[in-house]
């Protein structure tokens, strides 16, 4: 059974800093792509960036380029989100998910995830 558990979210001002974790089990996680999402109150969950099973490439939507950074250690099966120069519209519940493909590209569409994470809170004050 695969679980991801998301961890490093909380409340923080405007231009300041959050590192995001996801600890994941359950699956050979060296063989896939990763993801992070977001979803803030009222709007659809939205694609923030992925990495691609060794790591060699990242995807970025272009509201977080040159903000956020992603990473992966797959010694410790987790893959980060380092989160920088926040914004208020930065406010979600951020979500890591794994892409159900082996050895693909980092992947900004949702439908090529199959797990996902529980979420955790991101709040950026202005």
């Amino acid at each position: 059974q695969v679980q991801l558990v998301e961890s490093g979210g909380g409340l923080v001002q405007a231009g300041g800093s959050l590192r995001l974790s996801c600890a994941a089990s359950g699956h050979t996680f060296s063989t896939y792509a990763m993801g992070w999402f977001r979803q803030a109150p009222g709007k659809e969950r939205e694609f923030v960036a992925a990495i691609s099973w060794s790591g060699g490439s990242t995807n970025y939507a272009d509201s977080v380029k040159g903000r956020f950074t992603i990473s992966r250690d797959n010694a410790k099966k987790a893959v980060y989100l380092q989160l920088s120069s926040l914004k208020p519209e930065d406010t979600a519940v951020y979500y890591c998910a794994s892409d159900f493909r082996a050895y693909s590209a980092p992947s900004p569409f949702h439908h090529e995830y199959n797990y996902w994470g529980q979420g955790t809170q991101v709040t950026v004050s202005s």
